[in-house]
């Protein structure tokens, strides 16, 4: 099953690929909306998104880790490639600026949540640190809160709440 996303509401349309052959243009129209839109099914010219099918493969491909956000009441699996220095990490929305995003319906997550900054420390090894990005319903590590301005080092497995969703540094 693949899945559309509207260009004008954002709502997701899902279809299954396999009754249509590469190449082959597909209309919909957004129910949401009404929108009528086009794709053509086939490979894009597009970058990969951040929501592919194969999380771990993207897992593998990343030298620098990844986070992982847990399936949850409010949206499923996904794998969130980080990159060196901020990675800001909030609810994914059509012109957010971050860097980022996830997608997810949880009310409880700002569109800047918190930030996960990946350096090199004195000896050249990986160093992930997290703060919140003055949210609305903070970050928690361990279920402590991160008070304003904390700085916290993570480790691989950490696993870290933000809002309802919680998610996982993966190395």
């Amino acid at each position: 099953m693949k899945r559309v996303r509207c260009p004008k509401c954002d709502h997701f349309i899902t279809f299954d690929e396999r009754n249509y052959q590469d190449g082959q243009s597909l209309v919909f129209q957004c129910p949401e909306c009404g929108k009528q839109f086009g794709i053509r099914i086939g490979v894009s010219k597009l970058r990969p998104t951040q929501r592919e099918e194969k999380p771990e493969e993207q897992m593998e491909d990343n030298t620098l880790g990844s986070l992982v956000v847990i399936e949850n009441v409010f949206h499923y699996k996904q794998v969130l490639p980080l990159q060196m220095g901020d990675n800001t990490i909030g609810r994914y929305q059509k012109g957010n600026p971050i860097n980022t995003p996830f997608e997810t319906v949880d009310p409880s997550v700002d569109l800047t949540h918190c930030i996960v900054n990946v350096s090199r420390d004195k000896r050249g090894q990986l160093k992930y640190t997290l703060r919140d990005a003055n949210s609305n319903t903070g970050t928690f590590v361990d279920n402590v809160e991160l008070m304003p301005r904390e700085r916290r080092v993570i480790t691989d497995g950490t696993l870290f709440t933000i809002g309802a969703t919680s998610i996982i540094l993966k190395l």
